[in-house]
């Protein structure tokens, strides 16, 4: 967005119909894409983030489950009623209290989660900032190149005319 911002405040500086605005209109109007595209990327609606919430509990309440009963068959034996003693062992309030605990931390967890993703992304536009600025430069190194071009034309063109001029003239 500052690259952006200062390229259009650069833009509004430098006269129309100029090489210069003409490579920076072209500039900005890739950029203005770019960073639409970006903000499609990140956008989560409360919808979204409601469902991934309760995939998240979901998902760790069932994990929970199965550790704990694996971890009473391993410690009680393989009884059936080993394992059912072992989940039954706490008062209904504390499995709430663990219920919301476990909401929590999943809350926290998947902020946690989505703060990496983000950072990813983040360093994913940096990367596509810098190579814009690279694309940029080539274009600029293209523009100068063409522009170097059309001199050695004009030069040749010069040249030549002075070429006929001096054998018109030696005639």
């Amino acid at each position: 967005i500052d690259k952006l911002q200062s390229s259009f405040h650069q833009w509004e500086r430098i006269l129309p119909d100029t090489g210069e605005q003409v490579h920076l209109t072209k500039e900005l109007l890739a950029n203005c894409e770019s960073i639409k595209w970006q903000v499609l990327k990140l956008s989560i609606d409360n919808r979204e983030l409601e469902s991934r919430r309760r995939w998240t509990i979901t998902t760790r309440t069932q994990v929970g489950d199965v550790k704990k009963s694996v971890v009473a068959r391993k410690e009680n034996g393989n009884s059936a009623s080993a394992i059912r003693r072992e989940l039954m062992k706490l008062p209904i309030s504390h499995q709430l209290d663990r219920s919301y605990q476990d909401s929590a931390e999943d809350n926290d967890d998947f902020i946690a989660s989505e703060s990496d993703r983000q950072m990813l992304l983040i360093n994913s536009m940096q990367q596509d900032e810098e190579l814009d600025e690279l694309s940029a430069s080539f274009e600029r190194i293209g523009g100068v190149g063409l522009t170097i071009h059309e001199e050695l034309l004009a030069q040749e063109k010069i040249i030549d005319d002075l070429g006929t001029k001096m054998d018109s003239t030696t005639n």
